[in-house]
C-alpha cells in the first residue's frame, strides 16, 4: 500500500488528539518518516531530536538547519506537539544554566519556525546508577530543569521533562516522584510514557494518580518488565485502565504513539502505527476495540 493509498484508507479515523512521534520511524529520513505518518491518517507528531535514537533533528541542531528543517515540517501539513530532545546529562553538575540554555537556543528557535509550544527534556543521563548518590542527583536534575525552564518560558514556550524513564536516572515511580517533588513550584510539566510506568514494574493507574497534576503529555508503546520496546498489543500495558484514569484525572492533552519497538521489521511499521493508531483511537472515543472493529494485538 502506499502513502497515498493508506491517506486515503484511513483518513480522519485517528482522533485529532492522537499523534505519532517520528522515533516510530527512525529508520527513514524526515520527509519520508512524515510521509508515512501523515499517510496513516494522523495529524501531528512528536519530533525526534534524540542522539543516537532518532536523529531527526541534529543535536546539537545548527543555526543553518532550522529553516531547514521547518519548511520540511511545514510542508508535510502535519503540526508539531512538542520537540523530544536530549541536549545535555541533565544530572552533570557542571551543567550551569548558560550552558544548558545555549544547547537549548536553536530547538527554541525551530519550535518558533514549526509552531510548537512545548520543548521536552530527559531526566537524567542514559543509566540507572547515580553519578554520585540519588538526592543529590536528582537534586540537580531539578536544577537544570528550572534553568532551561526559564529559558523556554522566555520565550513562550513551556517545558516538560519524561520521567520516569526506565534506562535513565528517574527510572521509576519512587525515583520520579522524588523530582517533582524536588521541582516544587517550578514550571515544569510531565510527560507520562505508560511503557516506562510498566518496565521499571509501577501501575499505570497509580502513575496518574500520583503525577495527575503535572501530566502536560502521554506517550504510548506496550512493555513488559524490564522491556520497554513492545508493539501495542503484545506487552502488559493496560491501556484503556490508563486512559480512563487519565480521563477522570481531568487530563485533557493529547497523546502519541512513540513506537521504537523491536518485535516487528522495519516494512511494517506503517501499517502497525495505523492499527495502533485505530486501537487508541477506539479507547479515547469511548467505543470498544470489538465495536470498532479493531484488534489490540498484532
Amino acid at each position: 500500500m502506499t502513502t497515498q493509498d493508506g491517506a486515503a484508507q484511513h483518513g480522519s479515523s485517528i482522533d485529532s488528539r492522537l499523534g505519532c512521534s517520528t522515533i516510530s520511524f527512525r529508520a527513514w529520513n524526515l520527509p519520508g518518516a512524515l510521509a508515512e505518518i501523515n499517510g496513516q491518517g494522523f495529524g501531528e507528531i512528536d519530533l525526534g531530536a534524540l542522539p543516537g535514537v532518532c536523529d531527526h533533528v541534529s543535536t546539537p541542531l545548527p543555526p543553518e538547519l532550522v529553516d531547514v528543517l521547518a519548511e520540511q515540517i511545514l510542508a508535510s501539513g502535519l503540526a508539531v506537539r512538542l520537540i523530544n530532545a536530549d541536549v545535555a546529562e541533565m544530572d552533570d553538575p557542571g551543567l550551569d544554566a548558560a550552558a544548558i540554555q545555549r544547547r537549548l537556543r536553536t530547538l527554541v528557535d525551530l519550535a518558533g519556525a514549526v509552531g510548537t509550544s512545548t520543548i521536552m527534556l530527559a531526566c537524567g543521563r542514559q543509566g540507572t546508577k547515580p553519578r554520585t548518590e540519588l538526592s543529590r542527583d536528582i537534586a540537580t536534575v531539578a536544577r537544570t530543569l528550572t534553568a532551561a525552564a526559564e529559558f523556554v518560558n522566555a520565550a513562550g514556550l513551556e517545558l516538560l521533562v519524561e520521567a520516569p524513564h526506565a534506562r535513565r536516572l528517574c527510572a521509576d515511580l519512587g525515583r520520579s516522584e522524588m523530582l517533582y517533588e524536588t521541582l516544587g513550584d517550578a514550571p515544569v510539566g510531565a510527560v507520562l510514557d505508560l511503557s516506562h510506568v510498566v518496565a521499571s514494574g509501577g501501575n499505570e493507574v497509580d502513575a496518574v494518580r500520583r503525577f495527575g497534576d503535572r501530566i502536560g503529555h502521554v506517550q504510548l508503546r506496550d512493555a513488559v518488565l524490564g522491556d520497554i520496546n513492545r508493539s501495542i498489543g503484545r506487552g502488559e500495558v493496560d491501556f484503556p485502565a490508563a486512559i480512563e484514569a487519565l480521563a477522570a484525572a481531568g487530563y485533557r492533552g493529547h497523546y502519541s504513539l512513540e513506537l521504537e519497538t523491536h518485535d516487528i521489521e522495519d516494512a511494517d511499521r506503517p501499517t502497525e502505527a495505523g492499527r495502533a493508531g485505530r486501537y487508541i483511537t477506539s479507547l479515547l472515543q469511548g467505543v470498544s476495540p470489538a465495536a470498532a472493529d479493531v484488534d489490540a494485538r498484532p
